[in-house]
């Protein structure tokens, strides 16, 4: 049975894809997230995905047979990418020029085969509309945390969901994973989606 190894430390995205029946083992990349240069939002996301992806897929203490999965999100807002705030300050900036707007949250998807050494890569993109939030409400937000070490400064599955108005596109791209997308790689590499679903008695 193919096992997935997600190269990330999300738990959203390890919750996602657990919802959707997988069971992925979590490896961390350890890749410097700021080591690339200036890019375009969505050549950034794909190659930190790559990045991320080649890093786990070359250990030896892998599965034989096992689909390693990198994955890097970024906000694109008046075409500039915009990942993990860190500090309060960039966060708090952050909410004030994204409040009443939209951007597109851009994730990269890079999905290895180690036993055959293939890889297919993509990036989903999802249109993000952001309510136009009070400064007391930003400063509450970036209070709790939550938005410091996320890519874009907030999230729909946690505290941000009641700032963001609407979604065009796939609302699991945002959290950090499309299902979708993952589904129509997995098939590139030659797996049905359904066989990397775990044992019933385990769902």
């Amino acid at each position: 049975m193919t096992s997935l190894v997600l190269a990330s430390q999300s738990p959203a995205r390890l919750a996602t894809l657990r919802a959707a029946g997988l069971d992925p083992v979590v490896v961390v990349s350890g890749v410097d997230e700021d080591q690339l240069g200036p890019l375009p939002p969505a050549e950034l996301a794909l190659q930190l995905a790559e990045l991320k992806c080649a890093a786990v897929a070359d250990r030896d203490d892998l599965p034989e047979d096992a689909l390693v999965l990198g994955c890097d999100s970024v906000l694109e807002l008046n075409g500039q990418a915009l990942g993990k705030p860190g500090t309060a300050e960039e966060a708090s900036s952050r909410w004030r020029s994204m409040r009443g707007r939209s951007g597109v949250l851009l994730t990269g998807h890079s999905l290895r085969d180690t036993a055959t050494g293939h890889v297919a890569s993509a990036t989903a993109a999802t249109t993000v509309h952001f309510a136009d939030v009070t400064d007391e409400e930003i400063a509450a937000y970036v209070a709790s945390g939550e938005p410091l070490h996320v890519a874009g400064a907030f999230t729909v599955d946690g505290l941000g969901g009641a700032f963001v108005t609407g979604i065009e596109g796939d609302h699991h791209n945002v959290v950090g994973v499309s299902l979708p997308l993952l589904r129509e790689l997995a098939a590139e590499l030659g797996h049905r989606w359904t066989d990397l679903w775990r044992a019933p008695s385990t769902r």
